[in-house]
């Protein structure tokens, strides 16, 4: 993925005009500067092109003069602003149940985001890594990323909740004392990535407010959505192939490329364009099942094995160390 071909969610943009306004600065003209059409916020459908929404972040600071502006704005994220992601976020069953789900369908929010959720042995790590195959990224965004994500788990498990330790790339700012009041956790700055650490305890209580059948009816809105521009992408074409063969073996590039009506050295060449291969994509689509299908303990590993295409069970347990640093058995006793 290049830096031209990214999408972001309207609403996103939405976020930085509604931020604006608080600052009594008129988004409009920051828009067209940016290259957006402002009218098409009113459709809840909308993605623009990534790289103007980063574009008009940082014209949004300049024009604040508040270079915490990023942070502000994330503290006024509301559900809505993440789609049916953001609904099906507040109807989860756990902090960890909702955040797998921003794992899961975080491409609603970026095509290019990359996030990780990482166990420790005692947190829970939300990671918030540079975007993939983007080499300009306004820091405002990742900062209202923080603040956002760490408003949602408010607005699900209550106004209480509080990481345990906040790590941010970029150096103290001068608004070093909002943060503290706002994250109420120790802040490391100059880090390695943007993180938000919870004590495990914390992500695994089960919230009072769950409603598992809610939250599987935006999880689906989500997935109408996605399907809804996946089309066009080669990327996801490939990826479904691959879900939906699974279970008879390894698929090969050959079945795939036929599957789509194109010859294999095309599907090469486009998957190429989209800066990915066919390896890379049937092992970050193993990975991904795999971590989805072992928190699903009725399933045995032998039927996990199975759905994902492995000959045997020693090559899934081989496969999954070399994904996680651990088997499969260490990891759900963990999980």
């Amino acid at each position: 993925m290049t830096a031209g071909n990214y999408s972001m969610m309207g609403s996103v943009a939405a976020l930085v005009a509604q931020t604006l306004r608080t600052y009594d600065c008129d988004p409009e003209p920051l828009f067209r500067k940016a290259g957006l059409d402002m009218s098409l916020l009113s459709n809840p459908d909308t993605r623009y092109p990534g790289n103007r929404v980063q574009q008009l972040w940082q014209l949004a600071v300049d024009a604040s003069g508040d270079p915490c502006f990023g942070f502000i704005a994330g503290e006024q994220v509301q559900p809505a602003v993440l789609h049916g992601l953001g609904f099906a976020w507040l109807a989860s069953d756990t902090l960890r149940d909702a955040l797998t789900r921003l794992m899961r369908y975080s491409r609603l929010i970026s095509t290019a985001a990359n996030m990780q959720l990482q166990d420790t042995d005692s947190s829970l790590d939300l990671v918030l890594l540079p975007p993939k195959g983007v080499h300009t990224v306004t820091p405002a965004f990742q900062d209202a990323g923080m603040s956002g994500f760490l408003r949602m788990c408010r607005l699900t498990a209550g106004d209480e909740i509080d990481p345990v330790q906040v790590s941010l790339k970029h150096p103290r700012p001068a608004c070093a004392r909002e943060l503290q009041a706002y994250f109420r956790a120790p802040i490391v700055y100059e880090a390695e990535n943007n993180i938000l650490s919870f004590d495990k305890q914390l992500v695994d209580t089960p919230l009072t407010h769950a409603n598992p059948g809610l939250a599987r009816i935006n999880d689906q809105a989500v997935v109408d959505y996605l399907a809804r521009f996946d089309r066009d992408s080669l990327t996801m074409q490939v990826r479904s192939r691959i879900i939906e063969r699974l279970h008879d073996g390894t698929p090969n590039q050959q079945t795939i490329a036929h599957s789509l009506n194109v010859s294999l050295r095309s599907l090469q060449r486009k998957l190429s364009k989209e800066e990915t291969n066919f390896k890379s994509l049937l092992e970050s689509t193993r990975r991904e099942l795999a971590l989805l299908y072992i928190r699903e303990t009725h399933r045995s590993l032998g039927e996990i094995t199975y759905l994902l295409g492995f000959s045997e069970p020693s090559n899934f347990t081989r496969a999954f160390k070399r994904w996680t640093g651990i088997s499969p058995i260490e990891y759900r006793d963990k999980n």
